[in-house]
């Protein structure tokens, strides 16, 4: 049963998803940012390319592999604080978690796919790899507000 929030309420949980997006997206630029500087073209990765088709495929140039784990820290940090302080929400955990997967199924390969493409197209401008993250970053924050808010926790907002 959905509930009808105030004006001043949804302002509030906009600005409570921001500031924790925020603070997901420092864990993100910051596991990204120590993955690409120092360990960028690790054997292990450049080995797991090598001998599966499918991966090398999706993963076809460095940024593809740090932005999925960097994207995936960053999803636990989120989802955990948002569902708790954001939407008060005290539904079915692994339920709420199974439809952030459902999102994150369709916008991981997209975000992936589309990352490589620009990274790759525009390799030689400085710092493209941080401008396509930030870009990413931004665009799912947004979509993912939107995915929380309606779908995910909109039967169970300040069930506390």
């Amino acid at each position: 049963m959905e509930q009808e929030i105030s004006k001043k309420e949804n302002i509030i949980q906009a600005i409570k998803f921001v500031l924790f997006s925020a603070s997901a997206g420092v864990i993100q630029a910051l596991s990204f940012t120590l993955m690409n500087e120092v360990i960028v073209k690790t054997d292990l990765i450049q080995n797991a390319m090598a001998n599966n088709e499918t991966f090398a495929r999706v993963m076809s140039n460095e940024y593809g592999p740090m932005y999925l784990i960097a994207l995936l820290l960053s999803v636990i940090w989120n989802f955990t604080f948002n569902r708790k302080f954001t939407f008060k929400s005290a539904n079915n955990i692994p339920v709420a978690m199974l439809k952030v997967l459902g999102f994150y199924a369709v916008f991981t390969p997209v975000t992936v796919l589309l990352g490589n493409y620009f990274t790759a197209k525009f390799a030689d401008f400085a710092a493209i790899e941080y401008i396509v993250l930030a870009v990413t970053m931004l665009c799912n924050m947004i979509t993912e507000f939107l995915f929380d808010k309606f779908v995910v926790f909109r039967d169970t907002l300040d069930e506390e």
